[in-house]
């Protein structure tokens, strides 16, 4: 299946895990550009910075068969294999860039925007009964057991 054929499918799961792609770049440019202002904003890049790790690992699970990680994490980024589960993950993130509102206006709304709209995706996904499908593209269904 081929990427333009996954986002023809209407299957917000797929939405859900293109936004998070989206999101994952987004959170890592933005943390980065906002961890030079000197107020309490930098405890929100950092967040914002490590949040795009912690999507790059829920969204590409190709990643950690090949990644040295450890078993509580891939514990914990196993947790998310569910639309309910990812939509709350991106939620709370979504929340904590928000919350970086009540500190300074900054770029970090992008983000909150963003992990909200994929907090969306999943959550219709879940009311709509859709099982979470994972883009071929990112590692999902079968390349992951190619591969290893």
């Amino acid at each position: 299946m081929t990427l333009a054929e996954e986002l023809r499918s209407r299957n917000f799961s797929i939405y859900g895990q293109w936004t998070g792609i989206i999101c994952m770049v987004l959170c890592f440019a933005l943390g980065i550009a906002n961890i030079f202002h000197f107020s309490i904003v930098i405890v929100f890049s950092v967040i914002c910075l490590v949040s795009s790790f912690i999507i790059l690992f829920i969204e590409v699970p190709l990643l950690l068969r090949i990644c040295p990680t450890s078993s509580k994490f891939d514990a914990f980024i196993r947790r998310f294999a569910t639309n309910y589960m990812r939509a709350a993950v991106y939620g709370v993130m979504s929340l904590v860039q928000w919350l970086s509102l009540i500190v300074d206006t900054t770029s970090l709304i992008a983000a909150a925007v963003l992990l909200l709209f994929a907090a969306v995706f999943y959550t219709i996904a879940g009311v709509k009964g859709q099982g979470f499908v994972g883009s071929k593209t990112l590692g999902g269904q079968g390349v992951a057991q190619m591969i290893v």
